[in-house]
């Protein structure tokens, strides 16, 4: 059981329960990137289609290339709820992302007037930084046994090992190492004999 974990009771409200559900399925996912991913595609996809009514004037976004706008957006939308179900598929629909958004630009009214631009190339940029978590181990850690000495085979960060030293950060001899003063040592000191 992981010691960090929020402990909850029969008498917690439905409401908090799925609130830590949700946040516990949102951190196993780049859920960011696909979410700007998603708000991404939605402008570029609804601006050629839409028109602004200003009294009897209507002012329409409406280009030739419409449809290629409708399919980038729609596509963008696709990546980003394919990073929140297919967490593999994360350096894929990173570049798919940014490079539909660059392609938006000259193709669907400078991208979504920017804004979808701005949001898929973030978008796709955290889909590629996002990196999935190590699993908690199972059978415990070096602190559930109480002991402050790593298990047979642990990675021993270097500089907890150090600060174990007698010189705080100056470590002891290795293991292929001696003790005494060579003529190497002697030089690397100065001359001075550090065995005596």
């Amino acid at each position: 059981m992981n010691a960090e974990a929020p402990v909850r009771s029969e008498g917690d409200h439905w409401l908090t329960v799925v609130r830590h559900r949700f946040r516990d399925w949102r951190g196993n996912r780049p859920f960011w990137a696909g979410l700007l991913i998603v708000f991404g595609g939605f402008p570029i996809a609804y601006f050629p289609y839409a028109d602004l009514r200003l009294g009897n004037v209507t002012l329409a976004m409406a280009t030739t290339a419409g449809a290629g706008s409708l399919i980038i957006g729609v596509l963008l939308m696709t990546l980003g709820f394919t990073l929140w179900f297919q967490q593999n598929m994360r350096v894929f629909a990173g570049v798919a992302s940014i490079l539909l958004g660059l392609v938006s630009l000259p193709v669907s009214n400078l991208g979504g007037f920017f804004i979808g631009f701005l949001f898929s190339l973030l978008g796709g940029a955290l889909a590629l930084s996002w990196a999935p978590g190590k699993p908690a181990e199972a059978d415990g850690s070096d602190e559930a046994d109480g002991s402050d000495e790593p298990k047979e085979g642990a990675v021993v960060d270097k500089g907890d090992a150090l600060a174990d030293g007698p010189y705080l950060a100056v470590p002891g001899p290795r293991g292929t190492e001696t003790t005494y003063a060579t003529e190497t040592t002697a030089h690397a000191d100065g001359g001075r004999n550090s065995a005596g």
